[in-house]
C-alpha cells in the first residue's frame, strides 16, 4: 500500500472510532424503590417502563442499525438494598425486548420502607456497567423522587469512584420533595451529554421515561452538549 493509501486507511479508522463497535450503547437503568415510592407509585413506574418498551418508536430506536444496544435494570433504595432485575441483555430483535417486558411483569418488588442511598445507587450502577460488554457509549440512568439521606452523597461518590467514560442521566420525580429537579441537575447527572428529564408527578412518569429513552437511544454526535428538560 502506498503512502496515500496508508494515510487514507488511518483516517478511515480514526473516523470510525468507537461508533464502529459492535455494541453502540450499554444502558443501565436504576429505579428508586425507597420508602417514598408506595405501591401505586411503583406500579406507575413499572407499567410506564413496560409501555415505553412496547412503544413502536422506542423499539425502532433500540433496533436502529447497524449496531446493537445492551440493556440492564436494577432497583435501589438503602445502602444495602440494590438488586439487578434485568441482567445484561443484548437487544438484537423484538423478541429480546419482549423477554425484558416479561421479566418486569413477573418481578415482585423487594422489601419496602428503605432509605434513599443515591450515592450507593450510583456506585452499584457503576459496577453493573463494568460487567457489560464493550460498547461505544455507556449510560447510567437514575430515576428517583428524593435526595440522598443514607450513606455517601452523590458528590462524595463522584470524588471517590471512577466514572470516566460514563454518562449519568436522571429522571427526577417531583411528588415528594421540592427542588428535586434542581438537585438531580446539580448533584446527580455527570459526564458527556448528561441530562435530566422531569416528571412533575408520579402520573407523569410514563411520558417522562419514554422521552428519556428516546433521547438516550438516539445517535449522539461529536460535540453534543449537556442538557436538561424541566417538562420532560
Amino acid at each position: 500500500m502506498g503512502k496515500h493509501g496508508q494515510y487514507g486507511a488511518l483516517v478511515a479508522l480514526l473516523l470510525a472510532g468507537p461508533a464502529a463497535a459492535e455494541c453502540r450503547l450499554a444502558l443501565a437503568l436504576g429505579f428508586d424503590v425507597s420508602r417514598s415510592v408506595d405501591a401505586r407509585d411503583y406500579e406507575i413506574q413499572r407499567d410506564g417502563l413496560i409501555a415505553a418498551l412496547q412503544a413502536p418508536e422506542i423499539r425502532d430506536a433500540f433496533l436502529a442499525p447497524p449496531d446493537h444496544v445492551t440493556f440492564a435494570l436494577y432497583e435501589w433504595s438503602g445502602q444495602k438494598d440494590q438488586r439487578v432485575i434485568v441482567p445484561w441483555t443484548r437487544v438484537m430483535g423484538p423478541d429480546d425486548l419482549d423477554r425484558i417486558v416479561a421479566t418486569l411483569l413477573a418481578h415482585e418488588r423487594g422489601p419496602e420502607r428503605q432509605a434513599t442511598a443515591l450515592g450507593r445507587a450510583l456506585t452499584f450502577g457503576r459496577g453493573v456497567l463494568a460487567e457489560a460488554e464493550p460498547c461505544a457509549t455507556r449510560t447510567l440512568d437514575i430515576s428517583g423522587d428524593g435526595q440522598n439521606n443514607d450513606g455517601p452523597s452523590p458528590a462524595r461518590t463522584y470524588a471517590t469512584v471512577d466514572f470516566d467514560g460514563i454518562t449519568v442521566n436522571g429522571l427526577a420525580i417531583g411528588d415528594h420533595e421540592r427542588g428535586i429537579f434542581d438537585y438531580y441537575e446539580r448533584e446527580v447527572i455527570s459526564g458527556p451529554g448528561a441530562f435530566v428529564v422531569a416528571s412533575p408527578a408520579q402520573s407523569d412518569f410514563p411520558r417522562a421515561i419514554r422521552r428519556k429513552l428516546e433521547k438516550e437511544l438516539s445517535v449522539r454526535l461529536l460535540g453534543s452538549l449537556p442538557g436538561t428538560e424541566r417538562g420532560g
